[in-house]
Formats: structure tokens, C-alpha cells, sequence
């Protein structure tokens, strides 16, 4: 009768672990899910947006790449977890559940160290894609002692040669001089006594003179509110070094226009659409768009990464009590729910990196 107790017993644990094992895989399911169709949604509007768009297209930071290495570690680190707690060895499974955790917690800090390699290349998350008001040419000029400078691309040049790093940096730290607010009393003020010999502005084709720290045309007139907000405007560009386009770096080496799927060639500050000139419509569409890649990179990773996040703290809790025995050779089902869920992550993310590397 004994026997007979302790076998209905052990049935009905069975039953009640198997159940429980149901109801947690099938909650884990449906978040896997949910989140899948809203990353597929997201995917399918990127498509439709690149559709008839300008597109700017870069290579993903490097720290994107580490990121990728530590989660598909941290998802082998973890099944092998799992396998050694069910082979009875569990101060060796408590040691990777640490470890997966640690990586996971690595994949977070490498995606914004990530996000920092973006910033410092221009790409911001809500940007434009060519600079149009306050462009290099359009209305001023600078000259570097008898040079005139000109731009290409994002690239600064004096008699035909890109500008070494000390001109580039005392050309910035000029420009940052007409970078603070103007208003109708600080129009035409600067302070740089080696005006006219370091840096001249030039005001369609003429030279703009400093009388008593204040900038004239030739004929003596004072610089005009509208134009010193206009030069204001393009010294704020050259303060940041860019020239046409907001990314940073070589047009065609780090980065790449796109329209429609075709490449967009650029040449001597003017651009070309299947090997003929951009025409004037597209050309005030592309000066009037905005970085739509760019923010929608943003936001398929940084949603990723927010998932992560909150399963990180999760994690954080399941590493608790992992050490505190929760869990045994007879006991993984919360190993192997949580795990699933880790997988999908990883998993995900691979999806979206590919899908950026193909797609962006």
C-alpha cells in the first residue's frame, strides 16, 4: 500500500512538473511571438521606406561585431550549463550561468560603445543627409593666406591637398568663433586678431574686412543680419568638419548614397544617378530628406537591446538563484525556459545584423 502511495505520489509530481513545464514554455512562447512580429513589422516598413528614398548606407561599428561573438557565446555557455546540472555537476553550472550572464552583460556595454562609434561618424539618430543651408560656397568662403579653401565631400582641401590635421584643427577652432548665438547687437563681432593673415572670409568673391572686431564688405558696409546668420550656420558645419553630407569620412570608402536601390556617384560637390547628373527634383528632395537608415538602425537595435536589458535584470535574479541551489539534476525546467528565451535573443539579434548588412 506503501509503494503503492509513493508511485501515485511520484506520478502526480511528474504530472504537476510536466504541467508546469508546459506553462511556462508556452508563456515563453508567446512572448517569443509578440516580439517577433514586432521586429517584423519593423523590418518590412525599413523595406518599404528604402523603397523611394535616399538611402546613406556605412559598414557596422566594430563594436557591433563583439557584441555578436559575446552573445552567441553567452547562448553555448549556457546550453552547456544546463547539460552539466543535469549530469549532477552544478558548481561547474553554476559557474557558466555567471558567465552567460557576464556576457550578456558585455553584449549591453559593447551596443553602446557601438552607438558611440555611429556618433562619432555623423550618424545621429535623427539627422539630414546633405547639408543645404549654410552649404561651403553657396554664399561665403575661406581663405587660408593667399589659399582659397574648397570642399569635397567632407574633406577640406587647399591647393588641391586634403588639409593636414594642424590646419584642419585651426580651421575648427575659426569656425567655432561664429558658432555662439547671434542677435541683432553681436552681428559681424569676432575676436581673432590674426584675421586677414591666418583665415579671410570671402563674400561672393570678396573679401570681408575686420574694422574695430567688426566684419565689413569692401565698401565699407557692415555685414547684414541675414548673412551673418548664413555664416554662422556654415561655420557651424566646418566647426564639426563636414562639408556636403552629415556621415562622416569618405563618400564611397565609409559611406554610400543610395536611391531606389542604385548608387549615387558624387564628383566635384555635384552628384549623378545612373551615370547622369541628379536631377533638380530629385536634387531638393535629397537637401529637404532625412537619414531615415540611420534611425530606423537605431531604433531595430536599440529595441533589441531593450529586450536584452530587461531579460538582464532577469538574469541577474536567475544567477541569484542558480547559486542558491534552486536548481538541480532533477530540476532544469527553469533553465531550460529561460534559456529558450536567451536563444531567441541571440538569435534575433543575428537577424538583425544580417539584415542590416545586407539591407543597410
Amino acid at each position: 500500500m506503501e509503494t503503492q502511495n509513493n508511485q501515485i505520489e511520484q506520478e502526480s509530481q511528474a504530472h504537476e512538473r510536466l504541467t508546469q513545464e508546459r506553462v511556462k514554455k508556452g508563456t515563453v512562447y508567446v512572448a517569443i511571438i509578440s516580439v517577433t512580429m514586432m521586429f517584423l513589422g519593423l523590418s518590412s516598413a525599413y523595406i518599404v521606406s528604402a523603397g523611394d528614398s535616399f538611402w546613406v548606407k556605412f559598414p557596422m561599428p566594430a563594436f557591433f561585431w563583439i557584441s555578436t561573438a559575446a552573445i552567441v557565446v553567452s547562448s553555448l555557455t549556457f546550453e552547456l550549463a544546463i547539460a552539466l546540472m543535469k549530469k549532477g555537476q552544478s558548481s561547474a553550472a553554476k559557474t557558466l550561468v555567471l558567465i552567460t550572464t557576464l556576457l550578456g552583460l558585455f553584449f549591453a556595454y559593447s551596443q553602446f560603445k557601438g552607438y558611440g562609434q555611429l556618433v562619432d561618424k555623423g550618424a545621429y539618430v535623427v539627422n539630414r543627409i546633405m547639408v543645404s543651408n549654410g552649404r561651403y560656397g553657396d554664399y561665403f568662403e575661406i581663405r587660408q593666406g593667399n589659399d582659397l579653401l574648397e570642399v569635397n565631400g567632407n574633406s577640406f582641401m587647399k591647393k588641391g591637398q586634403v588639409l593636414n590635421a594642424q590646419d584642419q584643427k585651426s580651421l575648427e577652432e575659426f569656425a567655432s568663433l561664429f558658432t555662439k548665438a547671434a542677435d541683432s547687437s553681436s552681428v559681424g563681432k569676432i575676436d581673432f586678431p590674426n584675421y586677414g593673415k591666418d583665415f579671410t572670409l570671402i563674400y561672393r568673391y570678396e573679401p570681408l574686412l575686420l574694422i574695430d572686431g567688426i566684419l565689413h564688405r569692401e565698401d565699407s558696409t557692415q555685414i547684414q543680419l541675414t548673412d551673418w546668420l548664413r555664416l554662422r550656420e556654415m561655420m557651424i558645419h566646418v566647426a564639426s568638419g563636414r562639408g556636403d553630407f552629415f556621415v562622416k569620412g569618405d563618400y564611397g570608402k565609409d559611406f554610400q548614397l543610395y536611391y531606389g536601390g542604385e548608387p549615387i556617384q558624387y564628383e566635384k560637390r555635384k552628384l549623378f544617378y545612373k551615370n547622369k547628373p541628379l536631377s533638380r527634383g530629385l536634387q531638393l528632395k535629397l537637401y529637404d530628406s532625412k537619414d531615415n537608415a540611420t534611425s530606423y538602425l537605431y531604433i531595430l537595435t536599440f529595441l533589441h537591446l531593450l529586450h536584452i536589458l530587461a531579460t538582464l535584470f532577469y538574469m541577474i535574479a536567475f544567477t541569484k538563484r542558480t547559486y542558491g541551489n534552486e536548481f538541480s539534476e532533477s530540476n532544469t525546467l527553469g533553465m531550460r525556459a529561460t534559456a529558450i528565451f536567451w536563444h531567441f535573443l541571440g538569435a534575433l539579434w543575428l537577424y538583425l545584423l544580417l539584415f542590416l548588412l545586407f539591407v543597410h
